[in-house]
C-alpha cells in the first residue's frame, strides 16, 4: 500500500503571511480559465460576435464571484443546513473549508446571467464559451484536495497497486485516491471531450448542456469511489449527496442539448 505524502498545506511562508497550496491551484484554475476562453474568443464564430479579450477578462471576474460566493452557500446549504442555520456568521468564515461544485456551479450561471444582461448577449452563448474551459480549473482543485489529504476514497483493496492510506482519515485502511479519479475523469477527460466537441459551431446552448451531461455523469461514476461525507453517509438507494445533485444536472443537461439542436441557433 501507498501512504499519502502529507504535503505541508502552505506552500511558502513570507512572514506572517502563508500562502497554502489549495490558494495556488485556485490561481493556477483562474489562469487556465484565462487562457483557455481568450483562445476561444478567437474561433471566428466568436470572434465575428464581436468577442474579445477584454470581454474575457470581465468574465473572469464575474466568474470568480460565481464561484466563491455559490460554493460557499451552496456548501452550507446543500451540506450543513442546521450547523449554518444555527450560526450563520460561520458562512463567512472561508478560511475553515467548505465550497461545494454544484453549489460554485449554480452560482457561476447566475454570475453569467447577470453578466449577459449588462453586455446585452444571450446567456448560452456566455455559458458555450466558457463550458469547455471549466474542467481544467476542476482538476486543479482536485489536486489541491490530494496535497491536503481531504474527500479521500472508499476502502481498496490493499493489493490495487495504487490503494492509498490516508492518515488524516483517522485509520489506516487502504483506500481508493478518488482525488485523482476525479482529476483524471472530471477534469482531464471532460476537458479533452468538450474542447473537441467545441472545435466547431454547435447550436446556441449544445455545448452547455454537453458540459452538464458530460460532468453529471463523470462525477456519478467518482462518486462510488469517494467516501461520503461523514455526517451525511448514504442516502436513498445507497447513493451519495454528490449522485443525487448530479441527477437533475444530467437530466438538465440533456434537455438543454436536445432543446438547442431543436431551435438550431448557431454563431458563424
Amino acid at each position: 500500500m501507498l501512504q499519502h505524502p502529507q504535503f505541508d498545506p502552505v506552500a511558502l511562508s513570507l512572514g506572517p503571511v502563508q500562502i497554502h497550496w489549495y490558494g495556488l491551484t485556485y490561481l493556477v484554475a483562474f489562469g487556465l480559465f484565462m487562457a483557455l476562453a481568450a483562445a476561444r474568443a478567437r474561433q471566428p464564430w466568436y470572434a465575428n460576435a464581436g468577442w474579445s479579450r477584454r470581454d474575457v477578462e470581465d468574465l473572469l471576474f464575474w466568474g470568480v464571484l460565481g464561484v466563491v460566493l455559490g460554493g460557499r452557500i451552496g456548501y452550507a446549504l446543500f451540506y450543513k443546513p442546521g450547523q449554518y442555520l444555527a450560526n450563520p456568521l460561520e458562512i463567512l468564515m472561508v478560511w475553515k473549508g467548505g465550497m461545494s461544485f454544484h453549489g460554485g456551479m449554480l452560482g457561476v450561471i447566475v454570475a453569467m446571467v447577470l453578466y449577459a444582461r449588462s453586455r446585452g448577449r444571450r446567456w448560452l452563448e456566455v455559458t458555450d464559451l466558457i463550458a469547455p474551459c471549466v474542467p481544467t480549473g476542476l482538476a486543479s482543485g482536485r489536486i489541491g484536495n490530494f496535497i491536503n489529504g481531504e474527500l479521500w476514497g472508499r476502502p481498496a483493496d490493499p493489493s490495487l497497486p495504487w490503494a492509498m492510506v490516508f492518515p488524516q482519515s483517522g485509520t489506516d485502511v487502504a483506500r481508493h485516491p478518488s482525488q485523482l479519479y476525479q482529476f483524471l475523469l472530471e477534469g482531464l477527460l471532460l476537458f479533452v471531450l468538450l474542447w473537441l466537441y467545441a472545435r466547431r459551431p454547435r447550436a446556441t446552448g449544445q455545448v452547455s448542456g454537453a458540459f452538464l451531461v458530460g460532468y453529471g455523469v463523470l462525477r456519478f461514476i467518482a462518486e462510488y469511489f469517494r467516501e461520503p461525507d461523514s455526517f451525511l453517509g448514504p442516502l436513498a438507494l445507497g447513493l451519495s449527496m454528490g449522485q443525487w445533485l448530479c441527477l437533475p444536472m444530467i437530466a438538465a443537461g440533456a434537455a438543454l442539448w436536445a432543446w438547442a439542436g431543436r431551435q438550431g441557433q448557431t454563431l458563424r
